[in-house]
């Protein structure tokens, strides 16, 4: 029975091509790429073929890219690298809505007596650069903010913060985890130092991240081992997922305008009907600049948890937020630091699209949402749902 995915943003499926490409290093070319023999080192040459193609992915020279295990090493690797090869510099920038990967390598860090400054967003969810401005000190050694929000999809003025920072002599470090296939990536118009990115987010497996690490830009490795990556992480490569990311950059090159054009187009449909067809429904975020795939919805007198489960009773697959955070009894961080309370953050659904998706998926989608919702306020007490309408009616007369 077909599977309604629409949770892109948290992983997608491993395409065919990608696959394909990755079965012969599992099964005949098995050898071990630091090994002098010709079983091993015939393997050197897909890595490297393999890392050409991440860097063309994002307009880099493959000389910058490292291969690593997952978007969140990458990220773990670019914030101690950039303190541990600057130790006199203790200060890290990053914003309240970042993913758990870096918020939690934050909080660990705070706990070794390093000081991070977490900016705050408006309701829109949007980031004022001169908060960064701000807050950079003689002592700043990165900045570290996502490009795009994995949870609303909207996105933050990268290059322009670069700028700011470059001028400081400030290292600058995003989470582009959630930008391949959905906008096209030039790390040198974006003006970063380093850039983190996952396979599993853009039609690869999971288990193999990379980062870009500009020409010149101080690095420390996070994971001491062999020489392997050019003593930049120790390990022996994953030829098999190593060769997979390379084709899945390939094919997440070939997406062009148009294609992002029509996914947004899909977007836009789906979150008009969701708001036409269910009341009081709202989306959270800015409707642009964003994602072309995601949508975050509020449906007040509702708990997200509940209504996951129904839906997955009809095959449909959605979100309540981050995959990595989903099934904490905490709200989501990131709609509570745009100014939702818990009871509206637990009303909340994450919808992210796929290039994949179709408006046949959308309709069978909203052919059962409505009533979904309708029967689970149904089934609430009068109440809660009166309390969250005044709550969203105050908030909505605040100024901006």
């Amino acid at each position: 029975m077909k599977i309604h995915y629409f949770d892109s943003n948290a992983t997608t499926s491993v395409a065919p091509e990608v696959l394909q490409a990755m079965l012969p290093y599992l099964t005949e070319e098995w050898g071990n790429p630091s090994s002098p023999y010709r079983l091993g080192k015939r393997l050197v040459e897909p890595i490297e073929a393999a890392r050409a193609a991440v860097a063309s992915l994002v307009g880099a020279d493959s000389t910058e890219i490292i291969f690593t295990s997952c978007g969140t090493e990458s990220i773990n690797t670019a914030i101690t690298s950039c303190l541990y090869s600057q130790p006199a510099k203790r200060h890290v920038v990053t914003t309240a809505v970042e993913h758990s990967a870096t918020m939690n390598t934050c909080a660990a860090l705070e706990r070794r007596g390093y000081e991070v400054t977490y900016l705050p967003v408006g309701r829109d969810g949007a980031l004022d650069p001169r908060a960064v401005e701000k807050a950079l000190r003689p002592d700043t050694a990165v900045v570290s903010i996502m490009w795009a929000n994995n949870e609303t999809g909207v996105l933050f003025p990268i290059a322009k913060l670069a700028a700011l920072c470059r001028e400081r002599a400030v290292l600058v470090h995003t989470d582009a985890v959630q930008t391949p296939g959905k906008l096209a990536i030039d790390v040198g118009a974006l003006g970063v130092d380093l850039l983190s990115l996952s396979a599993h987010k853009l039609h690869g497996p999971k288990g193999i991240g990379a980062l870009y690490v500009r020409k010149g830009t101080p690095f420390w490795p996070l994971i001491i081992g062999g020489h392997q990556e050019e003593g930049n992480r120790g390990g022996t490569e994953n030829v098999p997922y190593i060769v997979a990311f390379g084709r899945a950059a390939e094919l997440a090159r070939a997406i062009g305008p148009r294609d992002r054009q029509a996914l947004a187009a899909l977007r836009d449909w789906f979150e008009d009907e969701v708001l036409a067809q269910i009341p009081g429904a709202s989306r959270n975020g800015a409707k642009e600049p964003r994602l072309p795939n995601t949508s975050s919805l509020s449906f007040p007198g509702v708990e997200a948890e509940a209504l996951l489960l129904l839906l997955d009773q009809l095959r449909i697959c959605a979100s309540s937020g981050s995959a990595c955070t989903t099934g904490s009894v905490a709200p989501s961080h990131v709609l509570t630091a745009m100014g939702l309370n818990p009871t509206e953050a637990r009303s909340t659904l994450r919808f992210s699209l796929d290039h994949e998706t179709t408006r046949e998926d959308l309709a069978y989608l909203m052919s059962h949402l409505p009533r979904l919702v309708s029967e689970l306020r149904a089934a609430a007490s009068p109440r809660t749902i009166a309390r969250m309408a005044r709550t969203r009616a105050e908030a909505a007369a605040q100024p901006v």
